[in-house]
C-alpha cells in the first residue's frame, strides 16, 4: 500500500467545523483506493493560493514531513487546478492527488460491467484532458535535432488528440448502451409495475437493504462505493402485489461533475422511479449533512418531484433505549421517515407496509371474468393493470387485478364486482 499524507484547508468557520468529518471521509476514500494514511494535516487560510493552493511555507513543511515519513502520495481534500497540481508535484517531489481524482480512481477499481467501465473511463479522460497543458518542455516543444525536424505534431498536441479521439469513441459506445437502457425504461414506464430506487450517501447500507428486500446476495462492504452498477430485482408483497427495486451508486459530497455527467444513464434510473427510498446511516455523526448532499444531487438530476421515503438504517447499532423509541415511531406509521436495520431485519416489515401504501395508494382491486377468446383484451389488461391471480374456468379467464380506476374503465363489462378495498 502506498503511504499517503492527507491535507485539508479551511477558508471559513463552517469549513473548519466540518473539517474533521470531511477528513475522516477522505481517509475512507484513500483506504478504498489502496492507500495507507500516515498523517493528516489541517490548515486554515483566508483563500487558496493560485499557485500552490496552500502557502509556500506550508508547502516546504509538507515536503519535509513527506521526506521524513517516506510518503509517496499527498492527497488534498479539495479539487486542485492543473497549475496547482503541477506546482505541488514539483515542490513536494511526490504524487499529488485531489479529491476528484481519488474518487475517479475508486470508481475505476470498482466498475464491473462494461457500461460502468465506459462511464468511469469517460469521466477520467474528461478530467485528464485539461491537465495535459504546460507539463514541461518534453510535452510542449518540437524537437530541434537530427531526425526531429519536420512537419510533425507537438507531443502535447498528439496526446490531446489521442485523448479527444478516445473520448469520442467512448461517448459513442455509451450512447449505444444508453439507447438500449432507455428502451428498457420506456417498457417499464408503460408497465403497471411500479419501480423504487434506493438512493443515499455511500456506505449508508443501500446494498444490504436491497439484499434484505429482494432476497439477493449482492456484494456489500463497509468501504465506500461498493456498488457502482445499477441492478433491478422484483420484490413481492405477501398479498401478491409486487414492484421493481433498483440499487444505485452511492452519492458523496462534492461528487465530481465528470462523474455526474458520465453516469447520466445510471442516474436516469433514479429519475424515472415511482418512489425513492433515501437510505440514511442513523449512526453517522453527520447524518444530516449526508442527507443534504444526497438531496443536492437529486435536485441536480431533476428528481425532486418523486415521492421520497427516508429510511434511517443501522438502528441495531444504537443504544437500546434510543432504538426502542425509533421502533415505537415506526408503529405510529406517520410522516416520511422509517427506522430499520437492514442487517438484522428490524423494521423491514414496517418498511414493506409503508412502501405498499405509497406505491399503490391510487389503485384498487378488481375481479374480471373474460371469455378465453378475448385474447387482445387479456393482453391489454396485462399492460394496464397488475395481475395478481389468473384462473381459467368454464371457457373463461378470471383475473384479480390491481389498477387505477381510469385504467379499468374500458373493461367495465368484464367486471364481476366493483372496486374493492385492498
Amino acid at each position: 500500500m502506498e503511504r499517503a499524507i492527507l491535507v485539508n484547508l479551511s477558508t471559513s468557520r463552517r469549513e473548519k467545523e466540518e473539517a474533521p468529518e470531511s477528513m475522516a471521509e477522505l481517509a475512507g476514500l484513500a483506504k478504498a483506493a489502496g492507500a495507507e494514511v500516515i498523517r493528516q494535516i489541517f490548515l486554515n487560510r483566508p483563500r487558496p493560493s493560485p499557485r500552490f493552493f496552500v502557502g509556500t511555507g506550508k508547502v516546504e513543511e509538507i515536503a519535509r514531513l513527506r521526506a521524513e515519513l517516506g510518503a509517496e502520495t499527498v492527497i488534498f481534500d479539495h479539487n486542485l487546478t492543473p497549475t496547482q497540481q503541477r506546482s505541488l508535484e514539483r515542490s513536494l517531489r511526490a504524487k499529488v492527488v485531489d479529491r476528484t481524482q481519488l474518487i475517479l480512481d475508486i470508481f475505476a477499481l470498482r466498475a464491473r460491467s462494461n457500461e460502468g467501465k465506459l462511464q468511469v473511463e469517460l469521466a477520467r479522460l474528461s478530467y485528464l484532458l485539461p491537465r495535459l497543458s504546460g507539463r514541461g518542455v518534453d510535452f510542449s516543444q518540437q524537437g530541434a535535432g537530427i531526425r526531429t525536424r519536420g512537419p510533425g505534431e507537438k507531443k502535447l498536441e498528439e496526446d490531446r488528440r489521442r485523448i479527444a479521439d478516445r473520448i469520442t469513441k467512448v461517448r459513442r459506445d455509451i450512447a449505444r448502451l444508453e439507447k438500449r437502457r432507455a428502451g428498457q425504461r420506456d417498457s417499464r414506464r408503460q408497465s403497471p409495475v411500479p419501480t423504487v430506487s434506493l438512493v443515499g450517501y455511500t456506505s449508508a447500507g443501500k446494498s444490504t437493504l436491497f439484499n434484505a428486500l429482494a432476497r439477493e446476495k449482492r456484494y456489500t462492504s463497509p468501504g465506500l462505493f461498493a456498488t457502482l452498477d445499477p441492478v433491478l430485482r422484483r420484490v413481492t408483497f405477501p398479498d401478491g402485489a409486487y414492484f421493481f427495486l433498483s440499487d444505485t451508486v452511492g452519492f458523496i459530497r462534492k461528487l465530481p461533475v465528470e462523474l455526474v455527467t458520465s453516469f447520466k444513464t445510471t442516474l436516469e434510473e433514479v429519475r424515472e422511479a415511482d418512489a425513492l427510498c433515501h437510505v440514511i446511516d442513523v449512526t453517522s455523526p453527520d447524518a444530516r449533512g449526508h442527507a443534504e448532499a444526497v438531496d443536492a444531487v437529486l435536485a441536480e438530476i431533476g428528481a425532486t418531484e418523486i415521492p421520497v421515503l427516508r429510511v434511517y438504517n443501522k438502528i441495531d447499532l444504537l443504544p437500546p433505549a434510543e432504538k426502542e423509541l425509533l421502533v415505537q415511531a415506526n408503529a405510529q406509521g406517520a410522516g416520511e421517515s422509517i427506522y430499520v436495520s437492514a442487517a438484522t431485519g428490524g423494521g423491514l416489515n414496517d418498511l414493506r407496509v409503508r412502501l405498499r401504501g405509497l406505491l399503490f395508494r391510487n389503485r384498487r382491486l378488481y375481479r374480471l371474468r373474460l371469455p378465453r377468446e378475448a385474447e387482445e383484451d387479456l393482453r391489454a389488461i396485462g399492460r394496464r393493470a397488475l395481475v395478481l391471480r389468473r384462473r381459467e374456468n368454464d371457457g373463461h379467464v378470471e383475473l384479480a387485478v390491481v389498477a387505477e380506476p381510469a385504467a379499468i374503465l374500458d373493461y367495465a363489462s368484464y367486471l364481476e364486482r366493483g372496486e374493492e378495498t385492498w
